[in-house]
């Protein structure tokens, strides 16, 4: 027998230290995890992706001289009022509950200023992230919490989720040390009791179902506003033909990487496809219907930079939707939060409380949120003044819209919503396959049946 002390110390690739303490924590506690964010996997990602950018075959536009448009406009199927937005970069549902007050109405005064939208999430709609928000879309979700048609008429957009890409399948969770008396009154639910969301609609069962609760919503809005329906990424080609059978103005497509306030990490890790592979099957579904053009879609998890941003519409998405990327702007995870005078407070040993430090938390479930972003503490929420995080917020997104037209352009792009496929190529074999874009040096398509 070898003495050799390293071989004794190898490390199995199936049961290494990730699994044996996952194993020890299920068989000391009895419970399964419950996390925010998102996946943490690597996956297949827009990273995997490069611009082929103009040179002598290509004509390049002027960054200082020469225009590049990012208007963009949501719901023209059947809609009477289209959302018309400057960025095609919108703010991802987010629920106060899950985020503070504080927080919605920072999101709403960011969006305002950069002529995009913001999203409600579960649990309904403040009066602050309304009269904060231009242009706000009215989130449907299967709990039906906080939702009203006094507040559907104040809305500029109505977004159906049946599912999102942290958890498809699985409904939201709420634990009781966020259910606030105001959150509680809003969701009409007891104070300080764990909150778990339904995973489906209780007023129907299938696509047709869908249709007439489309057509329902309508009636109520006097077919003003876009009606959009969101999904996670799982079965994408049937489900979006689906939502267009059914009548969606824009379908949103939420891939795995997408982020959450609080679920199993089994779901987390587990379920749903990567964002990269879900968009092209999104596209081809609306191709297949012949509706590319007529019905809007809109990318969202795992979207961080403007490179991201400029990847998605290439690969044909209309607009893209943030959520996890924002809570980071408004200083999510950063070892300090800013005062009204502009000095930082360290909170490194608030999140040593939580087992954490700045960088690594995924605390969001707990309310303990050190810079005051996800919680309801009353002690913790003044942390996050609204103008200040609608200050970061702001420049986060121009700055993402500046790096979206710097590449449309170094394409020859006149508007960021004609950069194409041909302007993109794969550094590797999986990501070629899954953007069905050719591998860098080649024009080999995996599974394209052509080399």
């Amino acid at each position: 027998m070898s003495s050799d002390k390293s071989i004794q110390r190898e490390e199995s690739a199936s049961f290494n230290e990730h699994s044996l303490s996952y194993i020890r924590q299920a068989a000391e506690y009895g419970l399964y995890e419950i996390r925010g964010m998102g996946a943490k996997r690597r996956v297949p990602s827009f990273d995997d992706l490069i611009f082929l950018s103009a040179s002598a075959s290509r004509y390049p536009l002027e960054g200082y001289r020469e225009k590049c448009e990012s208007k963009t406009v949501l719901g023209t199927r059947y809609a009477k009022q289209p959302i018309e937005l400057e960025i095609p970069i919108t703010i991802a549902g987010m629920s106060f509950g899950s985020l503070s007050a504080n927080v919605k109405e920072a999101l709403g005064q960011a969006a305002t200023q950069m002529g995009t939208s913001t999203t409600t999430g579960d649990g309904g709609m403040t009066p602050e992230e309304r009269e904060s928000s231009k242009t706000l879309v009215y989130q449907c979700l299967p709990s039906r919490y906080g939702f009203n048609p006094h507040d559907l008429r104040k809305a500029d957009a109505i977004e159906m989720v049946l599912g999102q890409g942290a958890k498809p399948g699985g409904g939201g969770m709420l634990l009781g040390q966020k259910v606030s008396p105001r959150v509680a009154q809003m969701r009409t639910l007891p104070e300080g009791i764990d909150q778990r969301s339904a995973c489906r609609h209780p007023d129907w069962t299938g696509p047709d179902d869908l249709k007439i609760k489309i057509e329902e919503l309508r009636e109520i809005t006097d077919w003003k506003i876009p009606v959009y329906v969101k999904m996670g990424a799982t079965r994408v080609r049937e489900d979006v033909k689906l939502a267009v059978k059914a009548g969606a103005d824009v379908v949103v497509i939420d891939g795995m990487q997408g982020g959450t306030a609080a679920t199993q990490q089994v779901f987390i890790e587990h379920t749903g496809i990567p964002t990269l592979a879900a968009l092209p099957l999104a596209v081809e579904a609306l191709s297949d219907m012949n509706v590319l053009g007529e019905v809007q879609l809109i990318i969202s998890g795992g979207i961080r930079t403007g490179a991201d941003v400029a990847k998605a519409l290439a690969l044909g998405a209309d607009a893209v939707s943030i959520g996890q990327g924002v809570l980071i702007a408004l200083g999510c995870n950063h070892h300090a939060y800013q005062q009204a005078d502009g000095e930082e407070v360290d909170v490194t040993a608030d999140y040593a409380k939580l087992g954490t430090a700045p960088g690594y938390c995924h605390h969001c479930h707990t309310g303990q949120c050190p810079v005051g972003i996800t919680t309801q503490d009353p002690a913790l929420e003044p942390r996050l003044i609204p103008e200040i995080g609608a200050k970061r917020l702001k420049n986060y997104l121009q700055v993402l819209n500046m790096e979206l037209t710097t590449l449309a352009r170094a394409c020859g792009k006149s508007n960021v919503h004609h950069l194409e496929k041909e302007d993109l190529a794969a550094l590797t074999v999986e990501a070629a396959a899954m953007a069905k874009v050719p591998l860098a040096g080649t024009s080999w398509i995996p599974g394209s049946g052509s080399v």
